[in-house]
């Protein structure tokens, strides 16, 4: 699944699952542009991973139309066009109905939802036939366990799909194809902040594979999407989970 010479924008990229998914496409043989928020340090360690003959790291804050403008110039400006945009940059409160504030749910709808969409508004003038793009999900989504408290996080993902699912259509005319990954519990800083030591011991145990999921598991699914060996899968949510949901 060679990535040789091609341009992979992802957002989130400074760490989780974006980091792993850039070092993934690198490796793979992709030029990399390291989309990250606040955290320049982190963005600039995998760019040095990665070489800075081949990476770049540009700050953008994707929920802000303005700025998602700029991360695609400047990668265009850098590396000439997008052939794999990943759109990994995400935030999750855990809150209920009645403890959602119209702030936390604006936030979460503009770095989730608005983010992507603008983002692949932004990028596919650049992008030509052969062009992946990968949206990121959740297998909450999907998953009968879901707790209340997920209410938000979920509805903003559930509209991630739905946007997969028929952006896919809009842009095969280009010949992009349009995917994306639902992961399941996978020990990220965003997950892993949120849960309680009985908590993840009950979701490893809930996994047929005794564990829960590591960032380049998610990233390897990602790998294959972002190839010409997934050109005749367009428009699925593929659910990354080990057999959890």
């Amino acid at each position: 699944m060679s990535l040789i010479g091609k341009v992979a924008l992802i957002t989130g990229a400074s760490k989780g699952i974006g980091r792993a998914t850039a070092l993934r496409l690198a490796k793979d043989g992709a030029n990399v542009v390291v989309g990250y928020n606040s955290n320049p340090a982190a963005a600039d360690e995998v760019v040095n991973q990665i070489g800075t003959d081949k990476a770049i790291a540009i700050q953008a804050d994707v929920g802000d139309v303005d700025e998602i403008t700029s991360l695609v110039e400047q990668t265009i400006q850098r590396f000439g066009r997008i052939d794999l945009l990943v759109p990994c940059a995400g935030i999750m409160t855990l809150t209920t109905l009645e403890q959602t504030t119209e702030e936390a749910y604006d936030k979460m709808f503009a770095i989730n939802v608005k983010g992507p969409f603008f983002l692949c508004q932004k990028a596919v003038p650049h992008m030509g036939p052969g062009s992946h793009i990968v949206l990121l999900s959740t297998t909450l989504c999907a998953a009968s366990t879901v707790t209340p408290v997920y209410l938000p996080y979920v509805t903003s993902k559930g509209a991630v799909e739905q946007m997969t699912r028929v952006l896919s259509k809009d842009v095969a005319r280009k010949g992009i194809s349009v995917n994306c990954v639902a992961p399941g519990p996978t020990a990220t800083d965003l997950f892993m902040r949120n849960q309680s030591e009985q908590t993840l011991n009950f979701l490893k145990n809930a996994n047929p594979n005794g564990r829960i999921g590591e960032t380049e598991d998610i990233a390897d699914s990602i790998a294959f999407l972002c190839s010409s060996d997934s050109r005749w899968v367009t428009g699925q949510t593929l659910r990354v989970n080990g057999g959890m949901a």
